[in-house]
């Protein structure tokens, strides 16, 4: 099986967390974090910059790691790092996804998350209900 190296960015204001809805591909039309693949030679925080400035024409702050996640789907294993995030320039321009919203811990159970993403929900809600 063949293994994907991606980064997620948790893009944390205030109480909320952004997600973004595919607008492509297999899993089109599913909830995720934004992020993407690892480039040979980039550090996994030089790659979330990169891929939320191409998906979100969006600067971003990496903060703190979060957890890393190992997940089998049907035709790959994905091995996903997430980091939180803070928008620093800019506001999300929409370029590769259909949607995205801004969403409370409250709310993290409104979309239909992607599998390896919904793995990492109930460290996010307890990160934003502590604040």
């Amino acid at each position: 099986m063949r293994k994907i190296n991606v980064v997620a960015a948790v893009i944390r204001k205030d109480d909320s967390v952004f997600a973004t809805q595919r607008g492509y591909g297999d899993y089109k039309d599913g909830w995720e974090f934004p992020g993407g693949k690892i480039e040979p030679g980039e550090t996994p925080q030089q790659a979330l910059v990169r891929e939320i400035r191409e998906e979100l024409d969006t600067g971003i702050e990496v903060g703190e790691f979060l957890t890393a996640i190992e997940y089998d789907y049907p035709a790959f294993h994905l091995s996903m790092q997430c980091f939180w995030a803070a928008i620093c320039d800019g506001e999300p321009v929409l370029r590769e996804h259909k949607a995205a919203k801004w969403l409370k811990a409250s709310e993290l159970e409104n979309v239909a998350w992607l599998p390896a993403d919904l793995t990492i929900l109930p460290l996010i809600k307890k990160e934003l209900m502590i604040c």
